[in-house]
Parts: C-alpha cells; structure tokens; sequence
C-alpha cells in the first residue's frame, strides 16, 4: 500500500495536483450497481421487464439495439441479481462502481492533460478502479 500511496502521489504531482485525504471527495460520486445484459437474451416483453427490473431495484435502464445496462442502488445490488437470476436472464456483467453525481465540463486542454493522467494511473499494476467527474464531448473523445 505504501508504494502505492507513493505512486499515486507522484502522479498527482506531475500533472499539478494533489493527493486528498481518505474519502475526502467521496461527496461527489455514488455507489451504484451497474449491470450489462445482452438484449437478444431477454426474451420477454419489454415492458414488463422494465417492470420486473424497476420492481428488482433499477434506477436507470438505458438500451440500444444489442446491449442492455441498469443501474441501481448499492443497497439493491443483490436484489436486482437475485431477480435477473429468477427470471433466467444471463449478466454480461456486474459490478459496483462510483458514479459521479454532477459532472464538470473542462476545455480541450484540460481534457487531454486528464486522459494522460488517468491513463498513468491505470497503467500502475496497484491501481484497481480510476473514477472522474469530467463531461466528455463526442468531440473531446474523437480526439483520443
């Protein structure tokens, strides 16, 4: 942990910034469940799957034409796996994440100074999950 500690902090201070304290900003994202279902493997009405997901704990369901995601609360986490479980719907994936509660737009120089930081801290092989708050444009990511 401390070797960690020292490479996060090192991070920080090459691009300007600072390490906070433990849990100093955890103000600024939730705790959410996020689920991806292949949308082929619903074989129900949508409707009432909505229903049952909603019944389940959904907060949020955003789909397109080949993917499913759900959002939920922390707390409903295993109540939404338990229901997708009981009605024989397979989980692309689950897992819990911080999402953040009110995003920051940030100008193009701004945006690429953060990508190459976040990309220095999910290169470390200690660093297991690396979250922002930043409102990314379609235009911000075609610059990558």
């Amino acid at each position: 942990p401390t070797r960690t500690v020292a490479n996060v902090r090192a991070i920080f201070n090459k691009f300007d910034g600072n390490l906070g304290k433990n849990g100093e900003l955890a103000f600024i994202f939730d705790r959410k469940g996020i689920f991806s279902i292949e949308k082929s493997l619903i074989k129900m009405d949508w409707d009432d799957f909505e229903m049952e997901m909603i019944d389940g704990g959904a907060e949020e369901i955003e789909s397109d034409d080949d993917e499913v995601m759900i959002t939920t609360a922390f707390e409903d986490f295993g109540h939404l796996s338990h229901k997708l479980d009981e009605l024989g719907i397979e989980v692309k994936s689950a897992e819990l994440q911080r999402v953040a509660n009110n995003t920051k737009e940030v100008s193009e120089e701004q945006f690429k100074a953060n990508m190459k930081m976040l990309d220095r801290f999910e290169e470390d092989e200690d660093v297991q999950n690396v979250y922002h708050n930043m409102d990314i444009t379609d235009e911000q990511m075609g610059t990558l």
